[in-house]
């Protein structure tokens, strides 16, 4: 993986999840969601605030708040403060220097280009998980999903076995894409809809 391609699937992931959140409607925040305990309000909370540690352990800083417990209420404009969070993350990976291989993350120590994969899987399957609660049309993009599997491949098994942060994976059916391949490593069934809708 190529240390700017990265930084630009860092850049899509990011886009995809303030596109998502930009599009909630305001009777949608309660709503369930593909990760079973937690409402799009939680959801919103938890990709918020692990994009806060990613950005904040560049400089040796933690969020407030922990990401696996994420508060389900929203306080002033959900949008605003995801964006806030978004562009300090993207501000502080631009300043890396491009050979940087050892970058502090939540998970340790990464090369730039896994460090910021790692930052964009959060971001863009939470961005699934929303879009797919509240009833957008906004499928995973294959060629996101592309930039994001050298990361789970590197990862995901570990942190599902030894953290349980990711729930087991769903079998892969024939005629799936990439991106819903990934969606079901990452213990999503790619087609999930709301109980009846």
């Amino acid at each position: 993986m190529a240390n700017n391609q990265g930084i630009e699937v860092l850049a899509r992931s990011h886009d995809c999840l303030r596109e998502v959140v930009a599009a909630v409607p305001d009777t949608a925040w309660a709503a369930p969601t593909p990760c079973t305990e937690w409402t799009v309000r939680q959801v919103l909370n938890h990709a918020r605030v692990d994009q806060q540690a990613y950005g904040l352990v560049l400089t040796g800083d933690r969020p407030d708040s922990d990401p696996f417990h994420p508060a389900d209420t929203l306080d002033g404009d959900p949008v605003a403060a995801l964006d806030k969070v978004l562009r300090a993350v993207a501000d502080r990976y631009a300043q890396l220097p491009a050979d940087a291989d050892r970058v502090p993350t939540p998970l340790g120590p990464m090369p730039l280009p896994f460090a910021a994969a790692t930052a964009a899987m959060d971001a863009a399957v939470h961005a699934w998980d929303i879009a797919a609660a509240t009833g957008q049309s906004r499928p995973l993009p294959t060629d996101l999903a592309e930039g994001i599997w050298p990361a789970a491949d590197r990862l995901v098994d570990q942190l599902r076995d030894s953290y349980r942060v990711f729930a087991p994976a769903v079998e892969v059916r024939d005629g799936y894409d990439r991106a819903e391949e990934l969606l079901a490593f990452l213990g999503r069934d790619p087609h999930w809809t709301p109980a009846g809708s």
